[in-house]
């Protein structure tokens, strides 16, 4: 992985010592005890930037080098060929004392992007309780929050005292992902509320905890889409979220630095399926050249048997080309032009759907809004067109040219905004109905009412 300059100013700087024990490869130096380690939390991004820059077996010995926690936290934020690599080369011993240092979720997170045989070696690492946890949390869908979720943390009983609360939370809180929120559970552990803890520092001690609880609970369940607390997230403004199973049992917790990195991993797949290319699951240095070629091939390949449709209409209306040679001239501006419409709706329509803003059983409301989008649109573009068309080709050619325009525009527009909806029907994800997709079906469509508008009008010429 490469890092410019100016990621390097941004990153955080180390402490000289360790600093100089990177530069020399002195990693007995930088094992030695006599160190003080900052916070791993925040000294991890710098020392993540300083392991990419090493040889491979430099790296291994450059993460022996390092305490426990850090090391951990460190491995936590690497990937692809890195990642394994690096696992490779730790033994058991050490493997299995990385796999006990990671978070839950972390550890959840190596196991399900590993292949087969290799999560079951880790697994057969791990201790009875930490193997119980990690099968538990496999055993969720694969994009599902119980994968994304953490259950290590905070819980109090409504029958407690504030400051017997606060002792428990002093006594708990290194065993927990975060401290910021606490949750109260019944006897059975189901969740009857959560609170900033804030609120309880500034309670009376003698007070109970049921009479500061507010009862405004936000919670996900452990089978929602990940997506999902994403969007939870950022409307309700909280820094972590409880997950209850289906009877209302607290299981876990999602943190707002998971839900980031979510956000992230669903952006660029929607990029990349944009795009007509299957989602990379690794940056683009750690991507190998066979991963990219697989990734482009299969939807270019697609797409040029979709693009054949196209070549078929034109050689089905070879004599009417033949016939009038200026409708030549506007076939680039009429596929053109109507797969930039289908482009520009399907984008805003799948942004619309992905962030919730619309809802699949809204689509007839979309459609109509669109259909006079787009007849506006067609007018507007179709006058201009026949003006040109008149130019080019005389007035019945430009008639043709409006004709299609017309209604090029608002099919192209309507499945631009429908493609969206039957896919997310359908359980996919709506990006699939990328610029270069909608472009094709375009295409198509356009010059199959091209031809169909120029025999109509133009039949006693061609005849």
């Amino acid at each position: 992985m490469e890092h410019t300059d100016v990621e390097r100013r941004n990153a955080l700087v180390l402490p000289p010592t360790i600093e100089r024990y990177i530069r020399d490869r002195s990693w007995a130096g930088l094992a030695s005890r006599a160190i003080e380690w900052p916070n791993e939390e925040l000294v991890a991004p710098a020392l993540v930037d300083a392991l990419h820059d090493l040889e491979p077996l430099d790296r291994a010995l450059f993460f022996r080098a390092l305490p426990k926690d850090v090391g951990a936290e460190v491995f936590a934020y690497l990937e692809g060929e890195t990642r394994d690599d690096l696992l490779r080369r730790l033994t058991d011993a050490e493997t299995r004392a990385l796999l006990a240092e990671l978070n839950p979720d972390d550890r959840t997170s190596l196991l399900h992007e590993l292949p087969g045989r290799a999560t079951q070696r880790l697994l057969n690492l791990l201790d009875p309780d930490d193997l119980r946890e990690a099968r538990s949390l496999l055993g969720f869908p694969e994009d599902s929050v119980g994968r994304l979720m953490t259950p290590d943390y905070l819980a109090v009983k409504p029958n407690w005292s504030v400051q017997r609360a606060l002792e428990h939370i002093r006594s708990r809180a290194q065993e927990s992902e975060t401290a910021n929120v606490i949750y109260v559970v019944d006897d059975g552990w189901r969740l009857l509320d959560d609170m900033p803890l804030r609120r309880l520092v500034m309670a009376d001690p003698a007070q109970r905890v049921e009479e500061i609880m507010d009862h405004t609970l936000v919670r996900l369940s452990a089978t929602d889409d990940r997506e999902e607390a994403v969007r939870s997230m950022q409307r309700y403004d909280r820094v972590a979220l409880p997950v209850v199973d289906s009877s209302g049992v607290l299981v876990g917790i999602v943190t707002v630095d998971d839900v980031f990195d979510v956000a992230e991993e669903e952006a660029t797949e929607d990029f990349h399926r944009a795009g007509a290319m299957l989602p990379l699951r690794t940056s683009y240095w750690e991507a190998t050249k066979r991963v990219l070629y697989r990734a482009r091939i299969g939807w270019l390949a697609a797409l040029v048997l979709v693009n054949l449709v196209s070549s078929g209409v034109i050689a089905a209306f070879e004599e009417v080309l033949e016939a009038v040679v200026a409708l030549a001239f506007f076939i680039p501006l009429i596929i053109d032009t109507g797969g930039n419409a289908g482009s520009q709706s399907a984008t805003m329509m799948i942004r619309a759907i992905s962030t919730g803003d619309v809802k699949a059983s809204q689509w007839f409301r979309a459609f109509s809004k669109e259909l006079v989008i787009g007849l506006a649109i067609g007018g507007t573009l179709g006058v201009l067109g026949m003006l040109l068309g008149i130019f080019r080709g005389g007035f019945e050619v430009g008639i043709v040219v409006l004709l299609t325009m017309v209604t090029m525009l608002v099919l192209t527009n309507l499945v631009g905004v429908l493609l969206p909806f039957v896919l997310t029907r359908l359980k996919l994800d709506p990006a699939i109905a990328s610029g270069p997709l909608i472009t094709s079906i375009a295409d198509a469509v356009g010059l199959l009412i091209y031809f169909s508008f120029a025999v109509l009008v133009l039949g006693h010429t061609i005849g």
